[in-house]
């Protein structure tokens, strides 16, 4: 089953939410920028992470230094998923801000 527009921007939502406030409750020295249905996060090194709904495929879109990558929703597991990898977006995300800012974050819930 196909996620219905709005049950797409509402998990988009959720998900930018819960990044945000993960990296809000860290230490790390960075800026946060939610504008459109964007977020950005940009690392005190100068690297960002920019995610991005990408409404007509239902898929969720992270740019980080190490290269692009998208991520269908799975209904059974309730997780985003890489589609070229199965990786899960937490875990991707906690490899990619260990990789860009040094630091060690948990993304378990997403």
């Amino acid at each position: 089953m196909s996620l219905t527009e709005a049950r797409f921007h509402d998990l988009v939502d959720a998900t930018q939410q819960a990044v945000e406030d993960i990296f809000d409750d860290s230490d790390l020295d960075l800026d946060l920028e939610n504008s459109a249905g964007v977020l950005t996060v940009r690392f005190e090194s100068g690297t960002q992470l920019i995610f991005s709904r990408q409404e007509p495929l239902r898929q969720l879109w992270l740019a980080a230094r190490s290269g692009g990558f998208h991520f269908d929703y799975d209904q059974a597991s309730q997780r985003w998923m890489c589609d070229s990898s199965d990786e899960q977006l937490g875990e991707m995300l906690a490899r990619i801000t260990l990789e860009q800012s040094g630091v060690d974050l948990e993304f378990e819930e997403l």
